[in-house]
């Protein structure tokens, strides 16, 4: 039995519901507590410590949210599955997003939710949720690709605007490539006077010139057989343009005023927010260059455009600099992570870790609320973005829900229409009224 010796809670005011699980997890070998309300769930769980918790979001006292959160604040908690009808979906995916566990959308089947309550039981996290640069479709598929050309010592391009994280992307493809053992050499092209740019990349020997009282050893010979990401790559002069192909071509260099050729080993991570294509026409990068350096391009999406990522990036901000507050975060308000979802984020993730880090250290309370991220925007007497009906709350959450199954299926609205519970008619009709794109054939 697949929970054997497993102490298991259940938190739901659904008496058929209730009685449904707790059949179904007795019968695979499982102690279960069963509790109608949080009241009576928060007093139970300090006596049983149970190993996992299938908790309903809407209880008759308070909310799921409010007992997870509750729990969290007072000590370690145990997974949470999260059982939710469709209208608090979005609310669900937040709370997994910072730390929870699992969710089912009511109706599921029950051998689901037994494979889903096992897998957090044994220590693993859901598919759909993990994730090292992001959670939206567009970073798994940057994700996918570098993990592909990892092992490789393939040139890879990493594009997109100032701030979404190329250089982030260029660790990952270094840790899942060459290792932590291996240095990553990180050089921003545009911060290098050109006069020195060559001195800087590849090094120079005692008296080359006047000043150099000393062996210098260049970006590229410290690189050894790691990684080399030139970022801004865009900006290089093109005189050094010409020597930088030649490095990658015979993979190796000579340093400036040296004889002696040194071997370079280190894989190229090229980077820009500025589009090369362009840059060959006017005459200011070399087209040779560029097809050598564009063998894999990799392409980061600005922010705004994957708004799945911001409550995860949030929560993982928020983990990092939590230590250095005056007082214990517990999270964000409902309200701040709503008012990020709204923002159009023009400095992108690094907009976002900034607003994060101020907003540790100067928040009043122990919810990060939407003036603690946007000062500038809300002040400190507003607590709240733009009044929303439910209405609109309810479409926004639909649309972003719909709008990712389609990308995960391809726009195929047969499937998609299945994973998320309705009549491929019933999907239709609500793509319209969204004002979501209708594939051709639909």
């Amino acid at each position: 039995m697949w929970l054997e010796g497993r102490r298991i809670a259940i938190v739901e005011d659904d008496p058929l519901m209730g009685e449904s699980l707790v059949q179904s997890l007795s019968l695979e070998g499982a102690d279960v507590d069963w509790w109608t309300t949080g009241a009576e769930a928060l007093e139970g769980m300090r006596r049983s410590h149970p190993d996992l918790v299938v908790c309903d979001i809407c209880l008759p006292d308070v909310s799921g949210e409010a007992l997870y959160l509750d729990l969290a604040r007072h000590g370690k908690v145990p997974p949470f599955m999260f059982v939710t009808g469709h209208g608090t979906v979005d609310q669900a995916v937040s709370l997994i997003r910072a730390g929870a566990g699992d969710y089912l959308a009511k109706p599921f089947e029950m051998l689901k939710f037994l494979e889903r309550a096992s897998a957090l039981l044994h220590g693993t996290t859901p598919s759909a949720e993990r994730g090292a640069l992001g959670v939206s479709p567009a970073m798994r598929q940057v994700e996918k690709i570098l993990e592909r050309v990892a092992a490789k010592t393939t040139p890879v391009l990493v594009l997109g605007e100032t701030g979404v994280g190329k250089e982030v992307c260029a660790r990952y493809l270094h840790e899942r490539g060459r290792g932590h053992e291996r240095p990553f050499i990180a050089v921003n092209c545009a911060a290098i006077p050109a006069e020195l740019m060559e001195s800087e990349l590849f090094g120079h020997e005692k008296g080359a010139f006047s000043g150099a009282t000393a062996l210098h050893r260049g970006y590229a010979e410290r690189a050894r057989d790691g990684t080399l990401f030139l970022d801004e790559i865009g900006d290089m002069p093109l005189a050094m343009q010409a020597k930088l192909l030649r490095l990658i071509e015979d993979r190796c260099f000579t340093r400036v005023g040296g004889e002696q050729t040194v071997r370079f080993g280190a894989n190229v991570v090229c980077a820009t927010n500025s589009r090369l294509e362009q840059a060959v026409a006017a005459g200011r990068f070399r087209q040779d260059l560029f097809y050598r350096i564009n063998v894999v391009t990799v392409s980061v999406p600005p922010l705004a455009q994957r708004r799945d990522d911001i409550p995860w990036l949030m929560q993982r901000f928020l983990d990092r600099f939590r230590e250095e507050a005056a007082q214990p975060i517990h999270g964000f308000s409902s309200l701040a992570e709503q008012a990020a979802l709204e923002h159009g984020w023009p400095g992108n993730v690094r907009e976002l870790r900034n607003r994060v880090e101020r907003a540790v250290l100067f928040a009043t309370g122990k919810t990060i609320m939407p003036s603690d991220l946007f000062p500038e925007r809300y002040g400190q007497e507003v607590e709240s973005p733009r009044p929303r009906s439910l209405r609109i709350a309810r479409d926004d959450a639909e649309r972003r829900q719909i709008e990712r199954v389609l990308e995960e299926t391809g726009g195929q609205m047969q499937e998609a229409a299945r994973l998320l519970d309705v009549s491929r008619t019933t999907l239709w009709e609500k793509m319209k009224r969204l004002g979501i794109v209708v594939p051709d054939d639909a």
